[in-house]
C-alpha cells in the first residue's frame, strides 16, 4: 500500500518549488476585533471559526477550575458580528480539557476538538451538545502508557490527541487524528466509522502530526497539514492520494522565534519555514488556500493545486506579527482571522 502511494503521488507530481519569492501582501491588521467582560480574558488561543451570520467563535485555554472528573482548562466564547461577546458555550463541559480547534459545519453546527479529552463535540446553534466522538479516559486510574519509543495502539472508536475536523457533501465527518495515532478517520455523518488511513512516517501516504485538515467547496479534495514533515498532503474522500504541497518561500531575515530552537539548528523540525501550522480554504467562487507556519511566523497565500502566490506578515508580538498561528478562518479571500498561542489574542487582518 505504501509502494502504491508513494508511485500514485509521483505521478500527479507534487508542488515545485518558485524560481523567486514571491510578493509581500499589504495587510491591516484589528489586535481587538473582539470584546470580552470586564475581568475576562483570553488564555492562548488556539480555535477561531465563523458562522453564516459571521458571529465569531474562539476557543482558548484558559485557567483551571475544578470538575467533578478532573480538570477543565478550555473555555468556548460567541461574539457577534461586530465583536460584541454574547455567551460562553458548554461551560465547566466534560470534554473540554486541552482546546484545540473550533469549526462551523454548514448547518452553523459548534464543533470543538479536544486534545486533552481525545473527545470531538458538536454543538446546535442554541449551544447544547448533539453528538460526541470519542472517549475521555477516566480519572480514576489513568491507562498505563506504552513503553518508551512504542506509538499507541489506535483504536477504533477512540482518539489519541485528535486536532481538527472537515466534511464531505454527504456530510461524512474526517478527524485528523493527529498527535497519537498520526491518521485521518473517516466518520459518517450519524458517528459510525467507516474507515481510517495513514500511519505514523514521512513516507507519501504517512503522518507525523496531523495538525490541520480542510476541504474545498466540491468536498471531494481534503487539505491535510503534516506538520513536522513540512508539507501538505491531499486526498480525496476515499483516501486516495492527489498531491503533495511544500512551501518553500526564503526568508532573508533573522526571525523572532520567541520560543523553541532557531531554524537551521537541525533539532526541531517545526522550526522550519513552510512547516504547516495552519491552514483554511477561501469560500470562493475561486478558492484560495492560506497556510501558516510558526518560523519564521508567516502566512502564505496559495492556489489549491500549491502556487504561491504571496506572503504576509512574520513572527513577533506586535499588530501584524504572529505569534504560533493555531488555527485561521478565512470567510473571503481578504479576510483572514487569526488565532494565536503566544500572543494570547486573536487578530482580524484585512488584505489590499
Amino acid at each position: 500500500m505504501k509502494h502504491h502511494i508513494a508511485a500514485a503521488l509521483l505521478v500527479i507530481a507534487p508542488y515545485a518549488a518558485l524560481a523567486q519569492a514571491p510578493p509581500e501582501i499589504r495587510f491591516d491588521a484589528n489586535v481587538e476585533p473582539l470584546t470580552l467582560p470586564a475581568g475576562m480574558n483570553f488564555g492562548e488561543v488556539v480555535g477561531i471559526s465563523l458562522n453564516s451570520k459571521k458571529h465569531v467563535f474562539v476557543f482558548t485555554r484558559t485557567g483551571e477550575r475544578s470538575t467533578v472528573h478532573g480538570a477543565s482548562a478550555s473555555q468556548l466564547f460567541e461574539f457577534d458580528n461586530t465583536g460584541r461577546y454574547l455567551r460562553e458555550i458548554g461551560k465547566d463541559l466534560y470534554g473540554f480539557a486541552f482546546a484545540h480547534t473550533v469549526r462551523v459545519d454548514k448547518d452553523d453546527n459548534i464543533w470543538t476538538t479536544d486534545e486533552g479529552t481525545n473527545t470531538i463535540v458538536r454543538f446546535n446553534p442554541a449551544g447544547r451538545v448533539t453528538m460526541v466522538l470519542g472517549r475521555r479516559e477516566e480519572a480514576v486510574e489513568a491507562a498505563a502508557p506504552p513503553a518508551p519509543g512504542t506509538p499507541p495502539r489506535p483504536g477504533w472508536g477512540t482518539f489519541n490527541r485528535p486536532a481538527d475536523i472537515a466534511w464531505d457533501l454527504n456530510g461524512n465527518i474526517f478527524v485528523a487524528d493527529g498527535y497519537g495515532n498520526s491518521r485521518v478517520v473517516k466518520i459518517d455523518r450519524n458517528g459510525k466509522w467507516l474507515k481510517t488511513w495513514g500511519t505514523r512516517g514521512s513516507e507519501p501516504g504517512q503522518f507525523n502530526i496531523l495538525h490541520t485538515i480542510a476541504n474545498d467547496a466540491r468536498g471531494n479534495i481534503y487539505i491535510i497539514g503534516d506538520r513536522t514533515n513540512r508539507r501538505i498532503q491531499v486526498f480525496d474522500p476515499e483516501g486516495n492520494p492527489v498531491r503533495i504541497i511544500t512551501v518553500d518561500v526564503p526568508f532573508n531575515k533573522e526571525p523572532d522565534v520567541m520560543l523553541g530552537a532557531a531554524p537551521g539548528s537541525g533539532s526541531n523540525p517545526l522550526a522550519v519555514s513552510g512547516a504547516p501550522w495552519a491552514i483554511c480554504i477561501t469560500p470562493g467562487p475561486t478558492q484560495f488556500l492560506y497556510v501558516a507556519d510558526a518560523v519564521p511566523g508567516r502566512i502564505y497565500k496559495l492556489t489549491l493545486d500549491g502556487k504561491v502566490l504571496g506572503v504576509l506578515g512574520e513572527a513577533g508580538k506586535q499588530a501584524r506579527q504572529f505569534g504560533w498561528i493555531h488555527q485561521m478562518a478565512c470567510p473571503s479571500e481578504n479576510e483572514i482571522w487569526v488565532a494565536e498561542i503566544l500572543n494570547w489574542r486573536v487578530q482580524k487582518l484585512v488584505l489590499h
